[in-house]
């Protein structure tokens, strides 16, 4: 007889579970990122198959590089929605609502995507030869957290241009995902924008809102990659490749913050610390890359995602390999255009519903970095400096940012890039820079969040 096992403690090995319980621990964690993942190709126009595919490749490459010891899932990142927004904007359809994608500015936002990733492998040179205490004085709190607070603002007039298309559908699904994370329990707090977009999505059936003829038309299998979205073919040194480049990569400042805090969330939750083995710079190497190879394929920047950290929480089966199960499931279903089709249905106003809080939840996460880690603003110092990033982020942003020749190209910095360029060199200028990062258990960082950036 099988002895019985002892969940009490966590579960470090999902072999002793057999293959069948590893199987729907996998098929878990992907229901977990799904919601979230799938949501970003919908505000951005790009592939939701390529998405999917992006992440699971992603997530293995990720584990692979970590020595396979991360138990984390990489997803699609919400903070790189400010940079599509300014990059390649949804454009207008017949009825004046925002769903039409802007294929010929958004190979350039995903290879300025591509190049973002390069800077985690920059930071995570820098990290391995002068340690993670000197860097990360560079990338306080004051800084990266205006910059999260400003990406959430820019991203707010579009969540209301999507609602107008139904108000009925965007409240469902906002007021869903509301009740799920301050009420729901268990699994159902772990997927609130999954089971938001359920919920609305059944509600836009009931009310004849749901067109099913691209459903029809979609073959069952499919290569989920396309040509003409990859950010591979779009370096082509043209002005509107610079400007992309200026525009996005900032981001990666503060999304590489996130990275840390999420990373410190999984070793308080599974018990090990991360930060110190496999190491900050594996970690970011390998979100680094993912998020490389993402943009190349004509993907979204990929994170690592808070909800698959709910799960292991919930589950105490802490074992990576369950997190590579998930990958391999979301690949396969990268390769079905019927199933990208039935989720390209989704009604404007329902995205609209979804967007309304999380963008509201990008400022928000942006506030908690700043409040979690006790930055004082009666300080003249740091009052400057996150003054400085928000007028830059949203004023610049207003106007179309600020451009400038170069040897005859012409270049133009987003609001969001000349707020980042301008805090962090604030931040180094001014003296009074006290900011210490604690490498013992990443305390310093952000924590890990339901609603993902």
């Amino acid at each position: 007889m099988s002895e019985k096992i002892d969940y009490s403690k966590g579960i470090y090995d999902a072999r002793q579970l057999g293959a069948g319980r590893m199987f729907i621990l996998g098929v878990q964690h992907m229901f977990a990122m799904f919601g979230a993942t799938v949501l970003v190709p919908l505000l951005t126009g790009l592939s939701v198959s390529t998405t999917l595919l992006c992440a699971g490749l992603g997530t293995l490459l990720f584990h692979l590089i970590t020595k396979k010891k991360v138990p984390a899932f990489l997803g699609s990142s919400f903070a790189y929605l400010g940079g599509f927004s300014i990059v390649a904007p949804m454009l207008a359809d017949a009825d004046g609502n925002l769903t039409v994608a802007n294929t010929k500015m958004l190979p350039y936002a995903c290879a300025a995507v591509a190049f973002s990733g390069l800077v985690y492998l920059v930071a995570s040179l820098l990290i391995s030869t002068f340690g993670i205490r000197r860097i990360m004085r560079f990338f306080p709190p004051v800084v990266t957290g205006p910059i999260i607070i400003s990406i959430g603002l820019i991203l707010a007039p579009s969540a209301i241009k999507n609602c107008q298309s139904n108000w009925i559908l965007a409240f469902v699904a906002l007021g869903v995902v509301i009740v799920c994370n301050i009420w729901g329990k268990g699994m159902v707090k772990i997927l609130p924008i999954l089971i938001g977009v359920l919920v609305s999505y059944a509600v836009a059936l009931v009310t004849g809102a749901v067109d099913f003829q691209r459903i029809s038309e979609a073959a069952w299998v499919g290569i989920p990659l396309h040509k003409e979205a990859m950010g591979l073919f779009a370096i082509d040194g043209s002005p509107e490749f610079i400007s992309a480049l200026f525009t996005i990569i900032p981001i990666a400042l503060a999304t590489m913050m996130e990275h840390v805090g999420d990373i410190a969330a999984i070793s308080a939750t599974v018990g090990h610390n991360y930060i110190n083995d496999p190491g900050l710079n594996r970690t970011l190497l390998g979100d680094g890359l993912a998020t490389t190879m993402a943009g190349l394929l004509g993907g979204p920047a990929n994170t690592t995602y808070g909800e698959n950290t709910g799960v292991l929480a919930l589950s105490k089966i802490y074992d990576p390999l369950v997190i590579r199960i998930a990958a391999v499931l979301a690949i396969i279903l990268s390769f079905s255009p019927k199933f990208e089709a039935v989720i390209n249905t989704i009604p404007t106003g329902i995205i609209g519903g979804i967007s309304f809080v999380l963008y509201g939840m990008i400022s928000a996460i942006g506030v908690r970095n700043v409040v979690e880690n006790r930055v004082d603003f009666t300080n003249s110092r740091n009052l400057i400096v996150a003054a400085v990033i928000l007028v830059c982020a949203l004023g610049f942003n207003s106007v179309g940012g600020v451009s400038f020749a170069v040897a005859g190209v012409t270049i133009n910095l987003s609001g969001l890039a000349v707020a980042a360029i301008a805090g962090i060199l604030l931040n180094a200028i001014l003296p009074g820079n006290d900011y210490e990062f604690d490498a013992a258990d990443g305390s310093e960082a952000a924590t890990s969040s339901n609603l993902q950036v």
